[in-house]
């Protein structure tokens, strides 16, 4: 079996493809049921956040698998195959392994080295665990991901190359000036209260905000959250919730507005965002689009989040080669009454908020073009070397686990035949006394011991080296084991519910 990701992302796609592909919760866990019950499959875990939607599984067939897995994608995204397939990428192997650490490491986010990616890999693990869906591998492979992502933070200054997008978003809304001096003493207006939706009002509370309002499909989690940062030692933030249905009259009195909800719809037109205001949509000026070159995919020199996509060979789709456009509509002139960060995928703001007057409305895209001008870090060049030092070492460990329930059921025989011949030694010589016997017993396990220590430690060695996955068949040929036993420990360290947990 073999690891395969097929997957698309703000490096390879639009934005507009990426809102139209994403999964709802419920969406992801009937994708992970329906790659198991396909052919090649026999794993499988997906990784979707607002910038990526990407599926890795055990195949057992790299034509079959990436077909399969494209096929499975487009079904569940509604978005056909035809269309998405010229934005899917495919990872096979050790490029795979290095594609998920590289985005644990925040070296493929869209601004480098954020850390909220770690958060979604574990949450894609547990979901994978949760379901069943993930074995052996997929759960060695985010587990690993999650340490090598931890250990880039700790060991390097990557999180000095970027910040969370939540930061970086405030940071375009604050149009050069401190964050902290612009966000000082504003009311701000906090839509969802998930993951990213709690990181940015714990954001904003540290960043200087009088007050913090949390509305929420269920109030309960709007109410935990406004607990929470009631809570934090490090801020006197004011915070309330209200119900969803309270957000117009919320509208009125914020200065900025967060947004990340799971709808599939806008939460925010661009009517009531203008009735709030008190201005008419209709009247109010329009600023002719500009137009912004985004890095291509894999031009690494315009900016890290572009990083390294891999050779041709790793790839069976790839995104365009040429620098993709994007279209960035103009800000109104004029003060900003109302500062709006849309953080969903898809959008939960009507980007034609951008005509209103007084509005400054920062999206996923505008992030995008934006984080195309954030500087490169000499830290980033630590954190890829940090990368392929891991790549190499996860895959020597497969490949040497990969031989491991081979080297136990030797040793398994080798015992059988030890204990088979004491048995026949107790018929020959029946009148031996206890202290012999043991003697013998033991005598009889050293020498087997020391005949199999060299072959096992070196089929070990050899097998965690590139191409040294055939040892194992070889060890098996040669001492004429049982697959079904080899099988069967397999099956048990699989089984093993202390696995892969943490």
């Amino acid at each position: 079996m073999s690891l395969l990701v097929v997957g698309l992302s703000h490096r390879s796609a639009p934005v507009s493809v990426l809102e139209r592909a994403s999964l709802a919760a419920d969406t992801q866990a009937k994708l992970l049921q329906d790659t198991l019950a396909a052919e090649p499959a026999t794993e499988a875990a997906v990784l979707a956040t607002c910038n990526r939607i990407e599926l890795y599984a055990d195949v057992d067939k790299f034509h079959a698998g990436v077909a399969e897995l494209s096929t499975l994608l487009a079904q569940h995204s509604g978005v056909g195959l035809e269309e998405l397939t010229p934005y899917l990428y495919v990872h096979y192997e050790d490029r795979a392994v290095h594609h998920l650490f590289s985005v644990a490491c925040g070296l493929d986010s869209m601004v480098v080295g954020e850390g909220q990616i770690l958060g979604q890999i574990k949450d894609a693990l547990a979901r994978g665990q949760e379901l069943h869906t993930a074995g052996r591998l997929l759960n060695d492979l985010f587990q690993q991901a999650l340490r090598v992502g931890k250990r880039a933070h700790s060991e390097t200054g990557i999180d000095r190359a970027g910040q969370s997008l939540v930061s970086f978003g405030l940071q375009q809304l604050a149009a050069g000036a401190d964050p902290a001096l612009w966000a000082g003493g504003k009311r701000a207006l906090v839509i969802g209260a998930g993951s990213m939706s709690s990181l940015a009002a714990a954001t904003l509370a540290r960043t200087g905000v009088a007050e913090i309002v949390v509305a929420n499909r269920t109030r309960a989690r709007a109410d935990r959250l406004v607990e929470i940062l009631q809570q934090g030692d490090d801020t006197a933030v004011r915070a309330r919730a209200v119900e969803m249905s309270a957000v117009g009259d919320e509208l009125t009195r914020a200065d900025i507005v967060v947004s990340c909800t799971g709808s599939t719809g806008l939460v925010l037109t661009a009517d009531a965002l203008a009735d709030a205001l008190g201005v008419t949509l209709d009247a109010a000026p329009e600023a002719p689009a500009a137009t912004a070159v985004a890095p291509a995919p894999d031009d690494v020199d315009q900016h890290a989040a572009w990083v390294e996509n891999g050779s041709a060979a790793s790839a069976a789709h790839a995104g365009p080669a040429t620098p993709r456009r994007v279209t960035v509509p103009a800000q109104s002139t004029g003060p900003v009454r109302l500062a709006l960060l849309d953080l969903a995928m898809p959008r939960d703001i009507d980007g034609a908020a951008h005509r209103i007057a007084g509005v400054r409305l920062v999206d996923i895209e505008s992030l995008a073009d934006a984080s195309a001008d954030a500087p490169m870090a000499a830290d980033v060049d630590r954190v890829r070397t940090i990368v392929s030092d891991e790549v190499a070492a996860f895959g020597a460990a497969q490949r040497a686990a990969h031989v491991a329930p081979t080297v136990v059921a030797l040793r398994t025989m080798a015992a059988d035949v030890v204990a088979g011949e004491i048995a026949r030694l107790d018929g020959r010589l029946p009148d031996l006394d206890e202290k012999q016997r043991a003697e013998i017993t033991q005598t009889v396990r050293r020498v087997v011991d020391k005949l199999l220590h060299a072959p096992t430690v070196r089929v070990k060695q050899l097998a965690s080296e590139p191409g040294g996955a055939g040892y194992a068949d070889a060890l098996r040929e040669l001492f004429d084991l049982d697959p079904q036993t080899v099988a069967a420990v397999s099956r048990a360290d699989l089984n093993d519910p202390n696995r892969g947990r943490s």
